[in-house]
């Protein structure tokens, strides 16, 4: 219906690039009526991201916070509004490190990002959500949740684990209340994030045993993920959609 989405409010965290982006652009077009660009460092890109939302006419703000650290978490909540749909996106591997590497330090950064702060943005917004008798929230998890990750991504992958748990619980917890709760797994996409920690021969191994004969795109994400918020989707609660071209296909 062309109007579900008219007078919501949603936070898109992660969006200053790659399924971010495309999320918060999405929901725009899509007819959101305001949406909140969340960025770490690269505020050029989320600035640019709010300046396609504002052309798809929605309006929006960028809010910037480290979710990686607790002081950034309480950062971004102290600057959020009432949220109708909220996109727990925001994620990364920090950087590739095997059993013997890897820091007290670093494991803590990697958790807190991926797992923490969805679930304490989560357990901010829910309460609006609960006394207005609805809302949505995506997580997004990983192929690494099934596979283990790549060399170096141990705990990464054990972080988007935990992301699928917490979906389920909070999808029984909350769909009482009228919140549809649901996660989206990509594969490999080819964004900066592979560009980043993965080489492209690595890519070019995952495309051969790709069925689809391509990597993912950050709108083929975007779309899975806007299809969750919608009436479309009224009666998926605690589902993670495995968005990856077949490569996990029985």
């Amino acid at each position: 219906m062309p109007d579900e989405f008219s007078g919501k409010t949603a936070l898109v965290t992660g969006a200053s690039r790659g399924i971010g982006a495309a999320t918060a652009i999405a929901l725009a077009r899509r007819g959101v009526a305001r949406v909140l660009v969340h960025y770490n460092r690269h505020r050029e890109g989320a600035l640019e991201t709010l300046a396609q939302v504002r052309a798809a006419g929605a309006d929006g703000a960028a809010l910037g916070a480290d979710l990686a650290t607790l002081a950034g978490i309480e950062s971004l909540l102290a600057q959020l509004p009432e949220i109708d749909i909220l996109i727990n996106n925001a994620g990364s591997l920090v950087r590739r490190a095997r059993l013997l590497e890897f820091t007290p330090q670093l494991y803590d950064e990697v958790m807190t990002l991926n797992v923490r702060s969805a679930w304490a943005i989560t357990q901010a917004v829910a309460p609006a959500m609960i006394r207005k008798g609805g809302g949505i929230v995506v997580n997004l998890s990983s192929i690494a949740a099934r596979n283990g990750g790549g060399p170096g991504a141990t705990v990464y992958a054990a972080a988007k684990a935990a992301v699928v748990a917490i979906t389920k619980g909070l999808a029984k917890e909350l769909a009482p209340q009228g919140i549809r709760v649901n996660a989206v797994s990509p594969g490999t996409v080819d964004n900066d994030f592979h560009r980043e920690f993965s080489t492209r021969q690595t890519l070019d191994i995952v495309l051969a045993a790709t069925p689809a004969g391509r990597l993912g795109t950050n709108d083929d994400i975007a779309g899975v993920i806007v299809f969750l918020c919608s009436d479309a989707a009224r009666y998926l609660h605690g589902q993670t959609i495995e968005v990856n071209g077949g490569v996990l296909a029985p």
